[in-house]
C-alpha cells in the first residue's frame, strides 16, 4: 500500500523522517510581530512547517453569535469584531510569507471556507490542512481538493463513516489523515492512540497524529 505524501520538498510516511507542525493558528492576535515570535520558537524546536488558520469573519460566525459581546485581549466587543480582529490581510500574510522563507520553515494553513482557499492558494501554500470542524463539509474539502495541493485531514470528532466519506472525495495519493481528538487541553486518557493502526488498516496514505495534550510522551507514543 502507498504510504507516502509529498509536502514541499519533503516526503512523509512511512520510512520517512517525522514531519513536525506547529500549530500557531490564531494565537497571534493578530499581530505579525507576535507570529514571527512563535515562527522563531518553532524553527528553534526542529520544527518542519507552521500552520496557521484563515476564516472569512460573515461566513464563519452564526449571526446569532455576531453581536454576542466576548472578553478578548482588548477589551469587550462584539464577537464577529473579534474575528476580524485575529486576521491577516494579504499585506501581513505577504510578510508572513517572507519572513517563513528566510527562516526556511514551511506554512500552510486551515481554511474555513471558499474564499479562504482562494486567499490562501495566492501565496502557494506547502498544503492545506482540513480542520476536524470541517470534516463534514463536502463543498469546502472539494474547493480545496482542486487546488491540487496535498490535504491533511484532521478526524477529531469524526466518526468512521464520515472519515470513509470524507477520503472519497479527496486524492489519496495527496492525502495525510491525522487522528485527532478534539478536547482543549485532552486527558490523555481520551486519546485512543491506537485509532492511529486502525486508520493505517484502512487507509493507503501516511497517517499522522494532531495532539491537544500537555507535555511531550503522549506525542512519542503516537510517533511510536
Amino acid at each position: 500500500m502507498k504510504r507516502e505524501c509529498q509536502l514541499a520538498e519533503r516526503f512523509v510516511g512511512s520510512g520517512y523522517p517525522i514531519y513536525v507542525v506547529a500549530k500557531i493558528g490564531i494565537n497571534h492576535n493578530g499581530d505579525v510581530a507576535i507570529a514571527k515570535q512563535l515562527i522563531d520558537s518553532a524553527v528553534r524546536a526542529g520544527c518542519n512547517a507552521v500552520k496557521f488558520q484563515k476564516r472569512t469573519p460573515q461566513l464563519c460566525v452564526p449571526p446569532e453569535q455576531r453581536d454576542v459581546m466576548r472578553d478578548t485581549p482588548w477589551g469587550q466587543m462584539t464577537y464577529l469584531e473579534y474575528r476580524h480582529r485575529v486576521e491577516f490581510d494579504h499585506e501581513q500574510y505577504t510578510e508572513i510569507d517572507d519572513y517563513c522563507c528566510q527562516q526556511g520553515i514551511d506554512w500552510f494553513a486551515s481554511c474555513w471556507d471558499h474564499p479562504s482557499v482562494d486567499f490562501i492558494e495566492a501565496f502557494n501554500p506547502t498544503c492545506y490542512k482540513i480542520a476536524s470542524a470541517s470534516l463534514t463539509d463536502d463543498e469546502l474539502l472539494r474547493h480545496t481538493s482542486d487546488t491540487g495541493k496535498p490535504i491533511i485531514l484532521s478526524t477529531g470528532m469524526s466518526t468512521e463513516k464520515e472519515i470513509r466519506h470524507a477520503v472519497s472525495l479527496l486524492h489519496i495519493d495527496h492525502l495525510v489523515i491525522m487522528h485527532s481528538t478534539s478536547s482543549y487541553p485532552c486527558n490523555p486518557s481520551e486519546l485512543n492512540l491506537k485509532v492511529i493502526q486502525s486508520l493505517r488498516d484502512q487507509f493507503p496514505c501516511p497517517i499522522g497524529y494532531s495532539g491537544h495534550e500537555v507535555h511531550l510522551a503522549t506525542t512519542y507514543a503516537a510517533v511510536c
